[in-house]
């Protein structure tokens, strides 16, 4: 164990108090090998063994466990480690997770996605090691994509530098078309979800506040060589999913990074936001 190891990395997972990891797996086998082998690369810290992620689930509410760290199987019964990670992420949002996988295909995806998050069974000291040192300081990669924030307010970037909107509801437009994950919309539902109460005498101004907003909208992804994300057939609008790096999309691709991002907020600004963001909370 070096230096560093000992004196940095452990101590950021740590955040206070005495380090407590979590093991999660429903082989008795693989929960004993997990077990001895983060015993081995953190020494002074608590471990708890699970053998179903529900149960750790129940042990986190009623003894109000706070976790530095939590390895867990991804193939379990009853919970996938995907709406498991959702539901610890909610319940303690500092945690980091780590997924513990016997299936080459979930690395596969790990290293196209470039996260930390996964170990591959079987497991020993020295991956569990690699892998907090990799948890305690992972940074996400830069991206030429349209940079999203679903997690807490809504926010855009460009090359790390925010986007500037002349008008409130051309973002919250964008906002809507985002959570839709490229799912097309007719404009009159975009309207009303723009604008909660409509006049029936204000149908007419509406439209054309809406065409209005669409065309703030395209010049604004113009201005930064991105129209092409906006994508407009007839009177349905969409987006092209693929050229934004987006929190919430890389969370639902099992991005581990994002997973560990949330906090149990989304679009706070926005409340037909509350919709999704109910899906995301089904744990409280």
């Amino acid at each position: 164990m070096t230096d560093e190891y000992r004196n940095r990395i452990l101590p950021n997972l740590q955040g206070g108090g005495d380090m407590l990891i979590l093991a999660i797996d429903d082989e008795p086998k693989m929960l004993r090998l997990l077990h001895k082998a983060i015993e081995e690369a953190v020494p002074d810290a608590q471990i708890r063994d699970f053998p179903l992620g529900s149960a750790a689930l129940v042990a986190i509410k009623e003894e109000k466990l706070l976790p530095s760290v939590i390895f867990t199987d991804i193939q379990m019964p009853n919970l996938d480690g995907l709406e498991l990670a959702v539901r610890l992420k909610t319940l303690v949002p500092d945690t980091k997770i780590v997924f513990v996988t016997g299936y080459d295909e979930y690395a596969v995806d790990a290293y196209r996605l470039h996260v930390s998050g996964y170990v591959m069974k079987p497991v020993d000291s020295q991956r569990i090691r690699e892998e907090l040192v990799n948890v305690a300081a992972y940074l996400p990669e830069k991206s030429d994509k349209l940079q999203v924030r679903c997690f807490g307010d809504f926010e855009v970037f460009w090359q790390d530098e925010p986007l500037s909107f002349s008008r409130r509801k051309t973002k919250e437009l964008l906002a809507y078309l985002i959570d839709r994950r490229g799912v097309s919309c007719e404009a009159e539902q975009a309207n009303a979800i723009l604008y909660e109460k409509i006049d029936p005498d204000e149908i007419k101004r509406a439209k054309q506040n809406l065409r209005n907003l669409i065309n703030d909208l395209k010049s604004t992804l113009q201005s930064i060589g991105m129209d092409d994300i906006l994508i407009r057939k007839g009177s349905t609008l969409a987006i092209r999913p693929e050229r934004i790096d987006c929190d919430y999309y890389r969370m639902l691709e099992g991005d581990m990074s994002a997973v560990n991002a949330f906090r149990g907020e989304y679009m706070e600004q926005y409340s037909w936001a509350e919709i999704t963001k109910g899906s995301l909370h089904f744990a409280q």
